[in-house]
């Protein structure tokens, strides 16, 4: 069955085959070179958004691509090698990311303190990156990078980012969410309790470099 993330990928490898990136691949194909930019591939409330027929369309005409070999590239059976799908994914580090200037009031970042990396296979076009300014024993070192999905729902035993309404940001696991309070297990083995109404937002870590 063809999925959202498969179409994508199509997309990507499409572009990386033809030695364009996705914006490239767009204005090749006469659309809007914002077409197939990553934070377009799902809506803030993290439902997905498929790419439109017409756009597929028109960049299998620019690029002599049959729908055929299309598929190809989205499985990977065509056996044509490209080049690792990435995306700029934006970074802040864990200490300046404190007091909340560079989130909105859902978890999402906003403002110029942010930082581009490279990180490849990423399909989250709204997930970003904190990097660790001091140990977070036992589970972190300073220096990892944690990929945060502000957009992923979250449920008991994720690990988690919890924003208080003060800006401070607390890592963990989800233990248990009620109406009433939201109980997070710190890395340390420590149990912290938050009033629903002390929680700014709550999104979930997907990836941690050890």
């Amino acid at each position: 069955m063809m999925t959202h993330g498969d179409v994508w990928v199509g997309i990507d490898r499409l572009a990386a085959k033809n030695n364009y990136s996705a914006s490239g691949l767009a204005k090749r194909a006469g659309l809007d070179p914002t077409t197939f930019n990553k934070s377009k591939r799902a809506t803030k409330q993290g439902k997905a958004r498929w790419p439109s027929t017409e756009s597929i369309a028109k960049i299998l005409e620019a690029t002599n691509t049959t729908m055929a070999e299309f598929v190809a590239l989205m499985d990977g059976s065509d056996g044509t090698v490209v080049p690792p799908v990435s995306r700029q994914l934006r970074s802040v580090p864990l200490d300046r990311a404190q007091g909340g200037q560079v989130f909105d009031a859902s978890g999402f970042p906003q403002g110029d303190a942010w930082e581009d990396v490279d990180f490849p296979g990423l399909e989250d076009g709204h997930a970003f990156a904190l990097e660790l300014t001091e140990d977070v024993s036992p589970a972190w070192r300073r220096g990892d990078l944690l990929v945060v999905s502000p957009s992923s729902s979250t449920r008991r035993g994720d690990r988690i980012v919890l924003a208080d309404r003060k800006g401070t940001l607390h890592l963990g696991c989800l233990s248990r969410r009620t109406a009433q309070r939201v109980v997070v297990d710190r890395p340390d083995g420590q149990e912290v309790n938050f009033a629903i109404d002390e929680v700014a937002w709550i999104a979930r870590i997907v990836w941690a470099s050890q």
